[in-house]
């Protein structure tokens, strides 16, 4: 195997070829490693150097062997220093590996870095100080998204098929849509989120992947997706039946196009015209499409996703070493302030809010088997547009603001529904497109499959960024 067939395999392809015997573990690994080199001087998607030896895994995993990144979100894995993006996180390790990195490790993934994310996640833009900004593989002068930036840059690049990546309001979708690569985001509880009861944001985080393929999707949320079990939280069997359901005609559905936000925010034609092509593809295939949409109060988002930034803030200040504030970028430290500040009583309103807005799309999903949209309201943005060092926000007015170019994304964290991005469309300059498929609770068996009729319908494999590993 050379680079070049490397590049061009999914993750399933790369396991089938190595259970074959056509290319060894330790052969994959070391392409890997090349392909990570050839990119990450352009793309500064890394968070640290690449681990020297590869984290371990179950050799007998269905993913055997593939190489995989995982996100500078820790504690993640046993062992390995994180830095959730900040200045203010220096010498510190996991203790123990993440439920979802147990997981990891059983299906066989080889973890061979970390990737970079903006500071504790709150943002749409990867451009941390603590690492300078990750660049997209499309335009170095754009950026990727957050804030899974770095995973999703280098599985566009072709460094790896599968990368880590998590979501609380949209942190999978909207680097997979900026960087033109696949992310979903699965049901809430379809992935553990971790033991601590607030570690999930109250159930907005979640945890799963970016990848370039539909299948690949589909086989990792049935190799790690299923409840956690027991106080110790022991590795379940795997719930099956994803990546058999994308082989399988969903029937006729009945679908509802939404190319505008509930928040009014402007549009761009390019993004909101992929998303309209998206839906005339679904009624070629046989599908019923509308324009329409849940009626949601955009404050009412705005509130529940106060409880995201005032967990995180509150996980901050519990810890055992709190945060230098001189080291922090100017929107951590008002959300640390306010985390210390908030009641019971503002947590109170933030869950009516997140009530409020889970009723509202629940009773849609009713009467449509998916929502479309698009996944971002703009193209991927020049760096230091969305300036996390920038004085002068609340929590609030902050959230508002990456909810201006992310306000699609942000609802189905607060709700729990699966929603998932796919890259269906290139701007004029090039860029990549992303559109969104939302489906009911716990259906994201229905979503891979509509989700697997668009890859065929509009597929995206053969477009590659100037910046790839198999480039000269």
């Amino acid at each position: 195997m050379d680079l070049a067939e490397y590049t061009s395999l999914d993750a399933v392809g790369l396991s089938r070829a190595i259970r074959s015997g056509a290319v060894t573990a330790d052969q994959v690994e070391r392409l890997a490693r090349r392909a990570v080199a050839a990119v990450n001087p352009d793309l500064n998607a890394l968070a640290r150097p690449l681990f020297e030896p590869a984290l371990a895994y179950d050799a007998a995993g269905p993913f055997a062997g593939v190489p995989f990144l995982i996100k500078d979100s820790g504690p993640f894995a046993r062992g390995v220093h994180f830095a959730l993006g900040s200045r203010s996180i220096q010498g510190v390790a996991a203790q123990v590996d993440h439920e979802l990195m147990v997981r990891f490790r059983a299906a066989g993934l080889v973890a061979i870095g970390q990737t970079t994310a903006p500071e504790f996640g709150l943002n749409f833009a990867t451009e941390p100080l603590r690492t300078g900004p990750t660049r997209n593989p499309w335009s170095l002068d754009r950026g990727v998204g957050g804030s899974s930036g770095g995973a999703a840059a280098l599985v566009a690049a072709g460094a790896v098929p599968i990368a880590h990546a998590n979501d609380a309001a949209g942190s999978i979708r909207v680097p997979a849509a900026c960087c033109g690569v696949v992310g979903l985001k699965p049901s809430r509880g379809r992935t553990p989120s971790g033991p601590l009861a607030g570690e999930a944001g109250f159930g907005l985080i979640g945890e799963f992947a970016i990848t370039r393929s539909i299948r690949d999707a589909a086989h990792l949320l049935d190799a790690v997706g299923a409840p956690s079990v027991g106080e110790k939280y022991t590795l379940p069997a795997p719930v099956p039946g994803h990546a058999a359901a994308i082989q399988r005609d969903p029937g006729r559905l009945r679908v509802a196009l939404l190319p505008a936000p509930w928040s009014g925010v402007p549009v761009d034609a390019q993004v909101a015209a992929v998303a309209v092509a998206a839906g005339r593809s679904l009624e070629w295939i046989g599908h019923s499409v509308e324009q329409d949409g849940p009626d949601l109060d955009p404050t009412d988002i705005v509130e529940a996703e106060m409880l995201a930034a005032l967990t995180t803030g509150t996980a901050l200040l519990r810890a055992p070493r709190r945060p230098d504030p001189a080291q922090l970028e100017a929107v951590s430290r008002v959300v640390l302030a306010e985390a210390a500040a908030a009641s019971a009583l503002d947590v109170a309103a933030a869950i009516d809010a997140q009530n409020r807005v889970t009723r509202t799309i629940g009773h849609f999903l009713t009467r449509y088997d998916i929502l479309l949209t698009p996944t971002v309201a703009q193209l991927p943005l020049p760096h230091g547009t969305l300036d996390y060092n920038e004085a002068g926000h609340t929590t609030r007015s902050w959230i508002r603001r990456i909810l201006e170019f992310g306000p699609f994304t942000a609802p189905f964290n607060v709700s729990g529904h699966p929603a998932i991005s796919l890259p269906l469309g290139q701007s004029r300059e090039g860029l990549p497109i992303g559109v969104q498929l939302v489906a009911a609770y716990g259906r994201d068996d229905l979503l891979l499959q509509v989700a697997a009729q668009l890859e065929q319908a509009m597929p995206w494999s053969a477009r590659l960024p100037p910046i790839h590993a198999d480039q000269p």
